[in-house]
């Protein structure tokens, strides 16, 4: 089973972490609506490399639409593996998802959500 994953850009423009929230939340409702399963968000890891405030707004408010059960599962790149058990469930639902680019490559500026 071929899954296309959609790919929200929540870098472009470089928005403050308010405006990259509310661009996440109107382009989650966009790809739903346009029967996305999975999306890939490309939010950057911070010019330190060590976690920048976009990246931590964004799986923060992942982490909340998560309990509220907006999105089903929410996977950092950086463990986007197959030694990680949700990144495993999301493969055993869409197998095709292996063939990503950023599969296996620690890539700490990206989120792989499960709508």
């Amino acid at each position: 089973m071929t899954t296309k994953i959609t790919i929200i850009n929540l870098e472009q423009g470089m928005p403050t972490v308010d405006q990259a929230i509310r661009r996440l939340d109107g382009e989650l409702i966009r790809a739903r609506a346009h029967g996305a399963k999975v999306v890939k968000i490309i939010h950057g890891y911070g010019s330190t490399g060590v976690g920048g405030k976009i990246k931590i707004g964004v799986r923060t408010a992942l982490a909340e639409r998560k309990r509220r059960g907006q999105i089903k599962e929410a996977v950092p790149g950086e463990n986007w593996s197959v030694f990680d058990e949700s990144a495993r469930r999301l493969l055993e639902a869409y197998p095709g998802l292996s063939r990503d680019r950023d599969f296996e490559r620690g890539n700490a500026g990206i989120t792989i959500v499960l709508l």
